[in-house]
């Protein structure tokens, strides 16, 4: 594997992810921004934060598989959420467990970083996530 995932002395400890991922590989892997699309286009969770966030991650899961990757190569996560407040981070963590059993690994807990949008490309979405891995 050629991520390693660290939470060094020093830093605040959270729960959802490591401060500081080492990447040792060759090859990086840059994933667009997914969003709650399904493989025909078609609207997934309307209204639904959760379902929203699941089908990012799906898609997310798909892409890296397309490239010979996984969750366990994903270096940085980047969520881009619109009209972003705390109270959303349970929806958006139940969504990340559902995908992540649906898809049969651990959810992922590299680098995230949030970042509270005004909007996404269409009135509709409500999250996107983007990923950067890196391969052997």
């Amino acid at each position: 594997m050629a991520i390693t995932l660290v939470n060094p002395e020093g830093l605040p400890k959270v729960d959802i992810y490591r401060q500081v991922s080492v990447a040792t590989g060759s090859k990086l892997v840059f994933v667009a921004g997914q969003v709650a699309r399904d493989a025909d286009g078609g609207k997934v969770g309307e209204g639904d934060i959760a379902a929203q966030v699941e089908q990012c991650y799906l898609n997310l899961g798909t892409a890296l598989a397309a490239v010979g990757a996984s969750f366990d190569d994903v270096a940085k996560l980047t969520a881009y959420i619109v009209d972003w407040t705390p109270d959303k981070m349970p929806l958006i963590m139940e969504g990340i467990a559902r995908a992540a059993a649906k898809m049969g690994v651990t959810p992922a807990v590299p680098p995230l970083t949030g970042i509270g949008v005004a909007a996404l490309a269409e009135p509709d979405l409500m999250v996107e996530v983007e990923a950067t891995a890196v391969i052997d």
